[in-house]
């Protein structure tokens, strides 16, 4: 949880270790972008070393690779991710390379196989797969985390580690993105979008520190903003964009960046005026001097500036910075980054709880106060985190102390936000879930707040380390990971500023790259590793020497107390006017005073709290050892000016042996005889003793009456804050109350939301059963005619594979003959909701009916169309076979020479042979559908017929050679023999009637005997 900080420097941290132990990495060290881990020394400048070749590293060195280098770029996203994705890929152009390895990471479900690599595949045309352990990144590929694994970037590779945290608290972004900040340095770049909580916030702020680039979705684009606003709340973002506009960012912000040829080591002389010109700018408008900073590292904090305004040369960013203050504001920023995290270095923080902080208490008095300055604090968390140890012990210990953790930074928006005491969720990946439950609570806006109990112990406050005045008196000062950006001289003078502030045997907390230098004199190491250092006293000259011996044979005693009579300090020597009083220990002067001062020493110091000016007591008779002493007693008002206030609540008492008073000019000694004093002498005394004690009275009843002033203000305080802790206790009885109905109502909403999931996964099964089960071919598309659904069967008729989803159904080749229409018939439907039918035929000959209809939401919103081909190839054969039954039945029909009528239920002509026009001289069109009693004028109107057929209609069964005798007015009077038969065509269908007629006239009519036409 370490930080840096002075002008032109915030925290930069080494991140946790990303790996578990089957991954070696280089131990946590405190560097800039990339910059070498070197010790950092009083005396000698810094020795510069490769990036690769930390001399604190665990394990071998990485292995440099042939391919140049290229930035990584980390995605991550949770809830909503998935739109963020499909924007962020189909922005990227398909016709150039970028340069980058993309590495998703996002919140996925353990016990589900992830289809997210199928899904990002159909936005981009690099290559996209899901991570398998040890899969070296090459440049314009994109690898997706495999679910229930968390991901790590060491030395080019991705690894994959099984999550040790339970499900709910696993922070997988912030896990990835600590570990490429680390293996990538500048080179590091991290994009959050979409999704709830505050993941990857904070290893956002790692990359940040090493130099690389930090992008934020714009919340308004985000479905779920918790995660972007958690980042631009930080002040970390570089930039705030959608989705969409992030590619083309990157690849500028790349070529910017990366695409030039390193630069000359050996900077130019119009370079270094170049920066002495930005220093001035800086200090102008900051009040903070980084001209003492480390060159190398201001230079890359310069250039990221300039490469994300696509400046070129810095002489044009010096023009830049003129025109525009807030990018002044932004460059302080970045200087100032603060990569900072509770109980960061695990192993130095448990050596500082072990070995430092009891001996911090180790032989002070019950009351003593325990005093520890963090320098560079940051946004609080290191401070908070000793703030915790101190605490804990404090819980151990049977005695009282005051504890005061002083914790300053020059970056006032930092202090601001350490003063609220609160952090993100993702704190729980590096403090233990007890202390988070003893001294954190879980804030109703999101994140964990610090309790009051520790909160107490600090008091933040802005302060330039360098610029302005050190504390004091200190037991403790951590300052860990700031002295490496600074240059040598800097470096010594704030290691003596330290060695000034600490107590004697105080202890220095420094990083894990930093050392107190060459000045055995000032510091000794406790702990070489873990950067513990012991303050020494140094010798005293001989001016000190002097100076105690005066004091000692000199000085009168003098004690500073304030104005209810409470010790604050002691001057010299005072066992002959105070002793420790009997009972529970105090440091009240009253309480301490011996037998002849503690009367005129009350009314002394009443008497000058009262009226502010000195007040004198001479030759006062104190009881020392059982015999007396002249004691001459002084009180006097004091004041001091702290931070511009004007304190006065101080009086210093001096307190000295009174000298011997001469005897008086013409006396001699009394004679022996006659050594009793007279009685107006001690008539006298009796008199000065009683006006003293009235005094003492007098000054008695002041206090007290000032006394019961002062109790009846504090009992209407009392009462005041007893109302509002009321009216407050009510509020938070009404809070809780409405809090237990939004939580019943949130698990009824809840239950609700299971059970829709449930059915709604039920119904899917049903869905996908009924349209793999009906055989129906059937094809999904938007209003784009894009294709988003189809199911097996259709892939008989138009050739579609998985992939196609979301191409438009006129890019697909379909199976079907001599039908060209299918996209303007979808179009057509889309327009006016008409739905559309049409029968179609496959190449191979089965034919299809084509139902075209538009697809409708539940709330009744067109969101595309619905193309289902139901085969009919059974139905075609039957109605062929139909046809050809009922032609080969007509014409048996009309090759018979008896006429044959067929009647239906209403006894109306459905149909009627040849023989029977031509014996009748009718006409086929005017007879069909008629009655039968009107044809031939009504001659065929016979009762006895018309019985004859109802009577068939209604019970069924025939008749045969029914006569009639009947004159026709074409074909004159004809003898006819009638049978009938009902016809019954099936269940639920009207019968039929067929009449046969035999004309038994003799002779036959002449037009009988001529040939039917054909």
């Amino acid at each position: 949880m370490t930080k840096t900080r002075t002008p032109g420097n915030r925290t930069h941290t080494a991140m946790s270790p990303v790996a578990q132990p089957e991954i070696t990495e280089p131990s946590p060290a405190t560097l800039d972008a990339t910059e070498p881990a070197e010790p950092s020394s009083a005396t000698a400048p810094p020795i510069s070393t490769d990036t690769t070749e930390n001399p604190n590293a665990m394990g071998p060195p990485p292995e440099r690779s042939a391919a140049p280098p290229f930035p990584v770029v980390g995605i991550g996203a949770s809830a909503g991710g998935l739109a963020a994705f499909e924007a962020f890929f189909s922005a990227i152009p398909r016709d150039i390379q970028t340069g980058m390895a993309f590495v998703l990471v996002q919140h996925l479900a353990p016990d589900h196989k992830s289809i997210l690599t199928e899904l990002v595949k159909r936005y981009t045309r690099m290559q996209v797969q899901e991570v398998a352990d040890g899969m070296r990144v090459e440049p314009d590929c994109a690898y997706i985390i495999p679910p229930s694994h968390d991901m790590a970037l060491f030395n080019g590779t991705l690894r994959l580690l099984e999550p040790t945290a339970p499900r709910g608290l696993r922070l997988p972004i912030d896990f990835f993105f600590r570990s490429l900040a680390q293996d990538q340095h500048e080179r590091a770049i991290c994009v959050v979008l979409s999704g709830t909580g505050s993941d990857g916030t904070l290893g956002a702020w790692a990359i940040k520190g090493e130099g690389g680039l930090v992008i934020a979705q714009a919340p308004k684009t985000a479905a779920y903003d918790g995660m972007p606003r958690s980042l631009i709340a930080s002040g970390h973002a570089d930039d705030v964009l959608p989705p969409a506009e992030m590619p083309a960012h990157l690849i500028a912000y790349a070529a910017q960046a990366f695409g030039q040829a390193t630069r000359p080591v050996a900077p130019s002389a119009s370079s270094e005026d170049t920066l002495t010109k930005i220093c001035i700018l800086l200090r102008d408008q900051t009040r903070h001097d980084f001209s003492q900073y480390k060159e190398t590292t201001l230079r890359r904090r310069i250039e990221r500036r300039m490469a994300l305004h696509r400046i070129d040369c810095q002489g044009d960013y010096v023009g830049y910075l003129r025109q525009d203050p807030a990018e002044i504001e932004a460059l302080f920023s970045d200087l100032l980054i603060g990569v900072t995290n509770f109980f960061r270095d695990p192993d130095a923080f448990a050596a500082l709880e072990e070995e430092v902080i009891p001996r911090l208490f180790f032989g002070k008095p019950a009351g003593a106060t325990v005093r520890v300055w963090v320098c560079g604090c940051s946004t609080g968390e290191e401070a908070y985190s000793i703030a915790i140890l101190l605490r804990e012990h404090l819980e151990t210990l049977k005695q009282v102390f005051k504890v005061q953790v002083f914790a300053t930074d020059i970056d006032p928006r930092a202090i601001a936000q350490a003063r609220t005491g609160l952090y993100p969720s993702s704190i729980s990946a590096d403090v233990s879930a007890e202390r988070l439950a003893r001294f954190f609570s879980e804030d109703p806006q999101g994140g964990y707040r610090v309790q009051k109990v520790v909160r107490d112990l600090l008091i933040f406050s802005e302060q330039d380390l360098v610029q302005d005045p050190p504390f004091s008196r200190m037991d403790l000062i951590s300052c860990r990971n700031l002295l490496i950006y600074l240059n040598g001289d800097l470096q010594a003078r704030l290691i003596a500023l330290f060695h000034y502030a600490l107590n004697p045997n105080g202890v220095l907390f420094l990083g894990t790259s930093e050392t107190v230098g060459e000045v055995p004199a000032l510091f000794a190491p406790l702990d070489r590793k873990r950067k513990l250092y012991n303050r020494l006293e140094q010798p005293r000259g001989a001016f000190a020497l002097t100076e105690q011996a005066l004091l000692r044979h000199c000085a009168p005693a003098g004690i500073l107390v304030n104005g209810r009579g409470e010790i604050l300090h002691i001057y010299g020597r005072t066992g002959q006017y105070l002793e420790p009083a009997p009972g529970d220990a105090a440091m009240n002067i009253f309480a301490m005073a011996r037998d002849g001062l503690r009367r005129d020493l009350t009314i002394a110091l009443h008497h000058a709290v009262t009226h502010r000016e000195p007040v004198r007591r001479s030759g006062l008779r104190v009881k020392t050892n059982g015999d007396f002493s002249r004691v001459d007693l002084t009180v006097r008002p004091e004041q001091t000016l702290l931070d511009g206030i004007l304190l006065t609540d101080f009086y210093l008492i001096v307190l000295e042996t009174a000298s011997p008073q001469p005897a008086a000019p013409g006396t001699t000694a009394p004679d022996t005889a006659d050594a009793n004093p007279e009685p107006n002498a001690r008539i006298a005394e009796l008199e000065l003793e009683l006006r003293a004690k009235d005094d003492y009275l007098q000054s008695t009843r002041e206090e007290m009456e000032t006394s019961n002033e002062e109790l009846k203000s504090t009992n209407e305080e009392m009462q005041s804050v007893n109302e509002e802790i009321q009216s407050t206790n009510e509020e938070l009885e009404t809070s809780k109350e409405e809090l237990q109905s939004v939580n019943e109502e949130l698990a009824t909403v809840n239950a609700e939301l299971q059970t829709k999931v449930a059915d709604l996964s039920r119904a899917n099964n049903d869905m996908n059963n009924l349209l793999a089960g009906t055989g129906v071919a059937t094809l999904f598309v938007d209003h784009q005619l894009r294709i988003t659904r189809f199911t097996p069967t259709a892939t008989r008729l138009i050739k579609l594979i998985q992939s196609d989803v979301g191409r438009p159904v006129s890019d697909i080749v379909s199976n079907l003959a001599n039908y060209t229409d299918l996209t303007e018939d979808v179009q057509a439907v889309l327009s006016d909701l008409i739905p559309r039918e049409h029968e179609v035929q496959s190449r191979q000959g089965a034919w299809y009916l084509m139902r075209i209809g538009p697809y409708r939401t539940l709330e009744n919103v067109i969101e595309g169309a619905v193309i289902t081909f139901v085969d009919i190839s059974e139905r075609k054969r039957n109605e062929d076979a139909m046809r050809a039954a009922r032609a080969f039945a007509e014409a048996i029909v009309d090759a018979v020479r008896e006429p044959l009528v067929v009647l239906d239920s209403d006894l109306r002509v459905v149909s009627a042979n040849r023989a029977f026009y031509r014996h009748f001289r009718l006409n086929e069109a005017d007879t069909r559908d008629r009655l039968l009693f009107t044809l031939s004028h009504h001659r065929w109107d016979i009762p006895a017929l018309r019985d004859r057929l109802q009577g068939i209609q209604a019970q069924g069964g025939s008749f045969e050679d029914f006569a009639v005798e009947q004159e026709f007015a074409d074909i004159g009077a004809r003898s006819l023999r009638l049978n009938a038969r009902r016809i019954d065509p099936g269940e639920g269908q009207p019968g039929m009637i067929l009449l046969a007629l035999e004309d038994v006239t003799s002779p036959p009519p002449e037009h009988l005997n001529q040939p039917m036409p054909r």
